[in-house]
């Protein structure tokens, strides 16, 4: 018994080594040397304080900043509670929720039809981006709340929309955290 016995411990010491230690190493070391920023969580850090993640929204409220998408995660960005709703297209809470973030939404910002990542949530619940759509939208209400030129934060926008990856891969999408933190860095007049 003992001599199949050491040929499978054998194997599942060299296994684990290489599995659990060794690849796992590597492919750290390799992400660190290739990858660093998002190796790291994709750190946004401003004079010297990290100020969130690219990877993962923030809530934001106040009528001189942009607004993310609906959070379905906990308490609201969450990530320890990372996941969608789960609730289908015929559930009359999701169909309520909706509604009432439409209302709400269209009020704040003056109009009356909404883009589709206005109201509703990405599948994590955490998406740091908004469309194009939804950031010039809200472009009124931020420059109305800041004394500033609307002009200016329209330009401020644009220059923010990031493109497909490779010209591709997704969307047209904005960051709202680095929206925000340009925003704030913008001065007024």
């Amino acid at each position: 018994m003992f001599s199949q016995l050491r040929p499978a411990l054998f194997l599942f010491a060299i296994l684990m080594l290489v599995t659990g230690i060794a690849y796992p190493l590597l492919m750290t070391g390799v992400a660190q040397a290739v990858f660093p920023a998002q190796a790291n969580g994709s750190l946004i850090v401003a004079n010297g304080q990290v100020r969130g993640s690219g990877l993962i929204g923030q809530a934001f409220t106040n009528n001189r900043y942009f607004w993310p998408r609906i959070s379905a995660a906990g308490a609201g960005y969450d990530a320890g509670a990372s996941s969608g709703a789960n609730l289908g297209p015929t559930s009359k809470k999701l169909l309520d929720r909706v509604a009432a973030d439409a209302e709400r939404i269209k009020a704040a910002d003056g109009v009356t039809s909404l883009p589709p990542d206005a109201a509703t949530a990405s599948a994590s619940g955490l998406d740091p981006d908004i469309s194009p759509a939804y950031a010039l939208q809200q472009v009124g209400r931020v420059a109305k709340a800041r004394n500033l030129a609307e002009d200016r934060v329209k330009a401020l926008v644009e220059t923010h929309i990031n493109r497909p990856d490779l010209g591709i891969f997704g969307e047209p999408r904005v960051n709202v955290l680095s929206l925000n933190m340009a925003l704030d860095a913008l001065s007024p007049g």
